[in-house]
């Protein structure tokens, strides 16, 4: 069984900043998507996670994100039962990235 590690907005924001590959996908709905997201993710709503797992790259680490990670902890469990190595949660979802990171971004 695999498991999944936790990442803080400021922490996932230098990660991008100095260009890691990383897979950010954002496990909310496309309604909320439309309100506010974090440039480079791919919307992939929760539950039609396991119909796209095949088109995710093992080789790169995985980070999922919602609005304040109760979903994205569902997903990254699912990620790591289903086998991808390196799966983070980004910690509080997107409210914290708004309150930390940009404030500019829409609240719901």
């Amino acid at each position: 069984m695999g498991g999944f590690v936790e990442v803080t907005p400021r922490e996932l924001q230098s990660r991008l900043a100095r260009g890691e590959e990383l897979q950010l996908i954002d496990v909310r709905e496309q309604f909320e998507w439309d309100i506010a997201r974090i440039p480079g993710a791919r919307l992939v709503p929760l539950a039609t996670l396991p119909d796209v797992v095949d088109t995710l790259d093992r080789d790169r680490e995985v980070v999922v994100y919602c609005k304040g990670g109760s979903r994205s902890r569902a997903a990254a469990t699912h990620l790591a039962d289903a086998g991808f190595p390196r799966v983070t949660n980004l910690t509080g979802g997107i409210l914290r990235w708004q309150a930390e990171v940009d404030p500019t971004l829409p609240r719901y």
